[in-house]
């Protein structure tokens, strides 16, 4: 579709073309933000407060420590795996500093995938977090991780509350299992040291990949997607033209979803950067009883959450009876926004929901709905900059109406999988056209929807899934002979996983087998059910008929 077709159809409170380039890099808005919002607060998280100013000074002593104290150049991979907490930031940024590729890495991943994500990205650094420290301690034999910097829930808490927060943790709630790692610093000690040294100001391109963001494949490896200064300051820039209500320095946006995927990184911790927001970061936004408590603290104006999300606050007493005066802006990612849960958060908060579309491929985001025109059931319009088409299966472009796959342009899209040009090419075609998998239609008035899913990829709450990662960790069971793993509707998380096994063992049992996925898959890859079958549907050329299982 010719972008113009769009042109008349955007709000007058939202640009049809900006300026992606206002920043060279990601460094350059860190820079400016800094300094013109050094007194206010950045980052808020258990009741502790970082300013701007601390922001800047306390990852600048993280990149002074790691270029003087390691032999990481620029280029090098640092994965970085902890929730929400302060140090996220400060880490992150203070990596940005020192000119290292960020590999952002889920603290929930089992051995199996921790081993291949150091393995593919090429770390030769790692900042983790203690809870998952014996998993650290079995993984980094099999990696050429060489520098390992380990922190505690706890560390960015002023005295005395650290060593109390800590001490619960690990002695209390019994949530740090024992490791020995006598060669890894202590983040604590490494931000000490940073302090006394001087950083060298590190120059990033434009082009420069900043980011390592590891999403699933229809093979079932995990691939990092390149993103870019570029990519990521344009997409900024796109969703920063969308909050023209907003008031630079005076706004407080809640952060529940975790900044290690694409969507919470790129809007809590990079977006809202631009305009002086603080953000609050809540660790654990499962403990709902200590969520709410959280969110009466603030008179928070923004909020970033996700179907599953929305729902579960929604059935929490506590939550309704919150002050929700200031807010004026709730946005939706990651999964499907149900009409019930949209049209109940409006009348509990009075603030309606904007529901967009991206990919980890897309920095993240495609579309979304203007603040000030949400049409609920849809994903929006393009945002700024970005061209949007609708392909049938033998790539003719499909007209108004007609549903077909979504395929991109625009500047926020990829430079590309790391180190896999195959299948680089596969989603992005030689015109330089992403295609997403997703099958949508745009209406007449410029509205997407989308209305099914090409690839056989399951969203459980938010987080990508992909059949054939699970059949794989199945399949090194002795006891299965085949299966297939499909997504099935979930209440609660969108989507779950169902999984159809013919054994080999006629004594395997669910239980075991359920065992062992929980042995390599993170949680929410784990199948909700599994069902025993004799034989799996499969075409004339033997392959196994997903879609048909999921029909039955």
């Amino acid at each position: 579709m010719d972008r113009e077709f769009w042109r008349d159809k955007f709000p007058a409170s939202v640009p049809f073309d900006i300026d992606t380039r206002k920043y060279q890099s990601v460094l350059d808005l860190f820079d400016e933000s800094v300094k013109r919002y050094a007194k206010r607060p950045a980052y808020s998280n258990m009741g502790h407060t970082l300013s701007y100013a601390d922001l800047d000074r306390e990852s600048a002593a993280f990149a002074a420590w790691l270029q003087q104290h390691t032999d990481l150049q620029a280029g090098d991979r640092i994965a970085v795996q902890m929730p929400n907490v302060l140090q996220y930031p400060v880490v992150v940024f203070g990596a940005l500093r020192a000119g290292l590729i960020v590999v952002n890495t889920n603290p929930l991943y089992t051995e199996r995938e921790m081993v291949h994500q150091f393995n593919d990205s090429g770390a030769k650094a790692l900042v983790s977090f203690a809870n998952v420290g014996h998993l650290v301690e079995k993984v980094l034999p099999q990696t050429s991780v060489r520098h390992v910097i380990m922190t505690e829930l706890g560390d960015l808490l002023p005295w005395p509350r650290r060593l109390l927060v800590n001490a619960v943790v690990k002695h209390v709630k019994k949530m740090v299992p024992p490791y020995h790692m006598p060669k890894a610093h202590k983040l604590r000690d490494v931000l000490a040291g940073g302090r006394r040294l001087k950083l060298k100001a590190h120059r990033a391109a434009s082009d420069d990949v900043a980011i390592l963001q590891y999403t699933g494949g229809t093979t079932g490896v995990a691939k990092g997607a390149m993103l870019t200064h570029a990519n990521l300051v344009a997409n900024l820039m796109q969703m920063r033209v969308q909050l023209s209500h907003f008031n630079p320095g005076e706004e407080v946006m809640i952060a529940p979803l975790p900044l290690y995927h694409i969507f919470a990184f790129t809007v809590c911790c990079l977006g809202m950067m631009e305009i002086g927001c603080h953000s609050v970061l809540i660790t654990n936004p499962r403990d709902l009883p200590a969520f709410v408590k959280e969110l009466s603290q603030y008179k928070f104006t923004a909020f970033a959450g996700l179907n599953t999300l929305f729902v579960a606050l929604l059935n929490n007493a506590a939550f309704r009876q919150l002050d929700f005066s200031s807010l004026k802006l709730t946005v939706a990612g990651g999964m499907a926004l149900t009409h019930k849960a949209a049209e109940e958060w409006e009348s509990v908060t009075g603030c309606r929901i904007c529901e967009g579309f991206g990919m980890t491929e897309t920095s993240p985001v495609i579309s979304m709905n203007p603040f000030d025109a949400i049409q609920l059931g849809t994903i929006g319009l393009p945002v700024s900059n970005t061209a949007i088409k609708i392909v049938s299966d033998d790539g003719q472009e499909m007209a108004v109406g007609e549903a077909g796959e979504i395929c991109v342009q625009g500047p926020q899209v990829m430079k590309g999988y790391w180190q896999r040009p195959e299948a680089t090419a596969e989603t992005i075609d030689s015109d330089g056209w992403l295609h997403t998998g997703d099958i949508g239609i745009i209406q007449a008035d410029g509205y997407l929807r989308i209305v099914d899913r090409k690839k056989d990829m399951i969203l459980v709450s938010g987080f990508n899934v992909y059949p054939n990662e699970i059949e794989d960790v199945v399949a090194t069971h002795p006891g299965v002979l085949e299966s297939a793993a499909v997504g099935v509707q979930d209440a609660k998380s969108g989507e779950a996983v169902k999984l159809f096994v013919v054994r080999k063992d006629p004594r395997l049992t669910e239980a075991e087998l359920l065992e062992h996925c929980r042995a390599n898959l993170t949680g929410y890859k784990v199948p909700r059910s599994i069902v025993f079958r004799d034989a799996l549907p499969k075409s004339p050329v033997g392959k196994i008929l997903r879609r048909e299982l999921r029909d039955q």
